[in-house]
């Protein structure tokens, strides 16, 4: 696992960074024992379970931790070997990434969403020893790929009911086991523990392959721990913040941003599922919130149709807020003074609508943080306006991630930023962005000429994104640069700034641009058949299932209408000229999405091709 093996030496250049403090953990292992030792708390994790919220101590989850490192610990499994996690989130995902941490085993996070097949790739490319796993739920669907992974020897599961001792063992008896043989030799933690460097692999992440083969990053305890002091240097985070953990520990996103929790002594809770989000956050009351765009534009969406639910003078009134939100964050956000006419009507804005917006989060929150996707300008505005700011950042996998972000101190509307402290950002001629710090990863797993291929010759990491510095620093995205589609004609498109003015509709609630080696740009639309429903009502349009919608001649003019209206000023090849409607919507499951909802669009263009030749034929 030695990252020289697959890197030139310039890379290493690009990752030098101000030596850690003596304050600062070293390795991720030592992050959680001084984050313990510093704050003590009684509730460092908590999560629900049979309707009821249950907390483990900061001392528990130390104990805890050595326990499972210590009943890893055999003679065919020790450092620089893999251990895959295979779960939801939940503190023993945490716990079992901790205790791989102290005694320098590498794990490899996999997404549950992820297909058998993918999952198996996973665990034959890496190698994995030993395989976490949530439950027999989980168990069940991958157990007819597990022969094909010669190099697993065990299976752990965090809830082992109707599992067969045959099959794994409990984490249970996992840290019984550990507990015991810490009985016997006190000093085995501090053993294991010993000689793990700053620049020792610590995980194996694996790219969501959007673009082809996934690729295993290799990420150093310095890349993850670099990210997280720098990439919180100019927040004002403190203990006394309750984060609500929502987004896959999978993604190195969540991931992080779990370590930043812990380092800071947070109080920790984890969401029981995408669906019960709403539920737990006027549960947990958090004052951080780490986000996508999509929970962004759904909540948005969610109040928008219920306000045009209860009266069409309701939703006249929320239109309004919404407009005076706008108008208001714009000028915030821009330095302008705020007229005190607009202020009076942002004073009644808020009584009427604003306040419902920062209840959806609980009433208490302090910060929301979005990355994993762009967001849009019109979100920020209205979030913004509406007291919920929303800090968008930006980063990569194998930037561990982030590499910059707007925080208190810099926000500037559509960009994603300033570069974080130790990160440097340059822009290609091609309009590449370019980036080199600490939190760059040390290489792609056995693939040498992918890790070639992803640094200049002066060893900067080429992200694969298209962007810009403005004057001050900031940096915007404009795009993928795999993701630019030339048309017949010789023009290439951006698709994704088009289709987050598309997305502007309140009638649309996906959008793919589609188009490449065609005479012009389409889009396949997924209508918000929440709103639709509202708006046929209003019509006197009998339609009643998705499928219906999107047969409607009169739906299809009137999104045909949204797309217009939406994407004016754009340039003649840029503009959309034709539009086919989606009854199901596109998602992780159906292989459309990443797990952090990006759009697949090799998978979307394999999966809809005859819906894509009938708009071109």
């Amino acid at each position: 696992m030695n990252s020289g093996a697959t890197t030139a030496v310039n890379i290493e250049v690009s990752r030098k960074r101000v030596p850690f403090s003596g304050d600062e953990p070293q390795t991720l292992g030592e992050l959680f024992v001084k984050a313990a030792g510093k704050y003590p708390l009684d509730n460092a994790l908590s999560y629900k379970k049979d309707g009821a919220w249950h907390s483990i101590s900061s001392a528990r989850m130390i104990a805890r931790i050595e326990n499972i490192a210590a009943g890893l610990y055999s003679p065919n499994i020790g450092r620089g070997d893999r251990a895959a996690i295979l779960s939801a989130n939940c503190p023993e995902w945490t716990l079992a990434d901790a205790a791989c941490q102290l005694t320098g085993i590498i794990d490899v996070p996999i997404y549950t969403t992820l297909s058998p097949a993918s999952i198996c790739y996973i665990l034959r490319d890496s190698g994995a020893k030993v395989l976490f796993v949530e439950n027999k739920s989980v168990w069940e669907t991958i157990r007819e790929i597990l022969p094909e992974c010669p190099a697993l020897e065990k299976l752990v599961f965090y809830d082992a009911s109707g599992i067969d001792a045959a099959v794994g063992i409990s984490l249970a008896e996992l840290e019984n086991s550990g507990s015991e043989l810490i009985t016997k030799n006190p000093k085995l933690i501090e053993e294991l523990s010993r000689g793990i460097k700053p620049d020792d692999t610590a995980t194996l992440i694996y790219t969501s392959g959007t673009t082809g083969e996934p690729k295993g990053v290799m990420l150093s305890h310095m890349n993850l721990i670099s990210n997280v002091i720098d990439a919180g240097a100019r927040f004002d985070f403190t203990g006394h913040d309750k984060p609500l953990s929502v987004l896959p520990l999978s993604h190195v996103f969540e991931r992080t941003g779990m370590y930043l929790y812990i380092h800071n002594g947070m109080r920790v809770h984890y969401a029981q599922s995408i669906e019960k989000v709403p539920e737990n956050l006027q549960e947990v009351r958090p004052t951080l919130f780490v986000g996508v765009p999509r929970i962004f534009e759904k909540v948005y969406a969610q109040a928008k149709l219920k306000a045009a639910k209860a009266s069409r003078l309701k939703e006249r009134i929320f239109d309004w807020a919404i407009e005076i939100a706008k108008e208001q964050a714009r000028l915030k956000t821009s330095g302008q003074a705020v007229p005190r006419m607009l202020a009076i009507k942002h004073s009644i804005a808020d009584h009427l609508v604003y306040k419902k917006f920062r209840e959806f989060f609980g009433g208490d929150l302090r910060h929301c943080i979005s990355g994993g996707a762009a967001l849009s300008d019109e979100i920020a505005l209205i979030f913004t306006g509406a007291g919920v700011s929303i800090m968008q950042g930006y980063g990569l996998t194998e930037t561990s991630p982030v590499i910059s972000s707007n925080n208190i101190i810099d926000w500037r509307l559509g960009t994603v930023g300033k570069p974080i402290p130790n990160v440097e950002v340059r822009i290609a001629a091609d309009g590449e962005i370019e980036a080199r710090g600490p939190n760059v990863m040390l290489g792609y797993y056995n693939k040498p000429d992918a890790t070639r291929e992803t640094f200049t010759a002066d060893g900067w990491f080429r992200t694969g994104d298209i962007g810009a510095l403005d004057a001050d620093g900031f940096l915007r995205i404009t795009d993928r640069k795999k993701e630019l589609f030339k048309t017949s004609g010789g023009k290439y498109i951006a698709p994704a700034p088009i289709e987050q003015m598309i997305k502007s509709s309140r009638f649309i609630s996906q959008v793919v641009l589609i188009g490449s080696e065609r005479k012009f740009a389409s889009a396949l639309i997924v209508p918000n058949f929440e709103q639709l429903e509202s708006y046929a009502h209003l019509k006197g349009l009998h339609l009643k299932t998705p499928t219906e919608f999107c047969a409607d001649p009169k739906i299809k003019d009137l999104l045909e209408r949204q797309v217009a209206e939406t994407t004016q000023g754009l340039a003649q090849f840029e503009s959309v000229k034709k539009i086919a409607l989606m009854e199901n919507e596109f998602t992780v499951e159906g292989g459309e999405l990443t797990p952090t909802l990006k759009i697949k669009r090799r998978v979307i263009d394999e999966k809809y091709k005859d819906v894509i030749d009938g708009i071109y034929s």
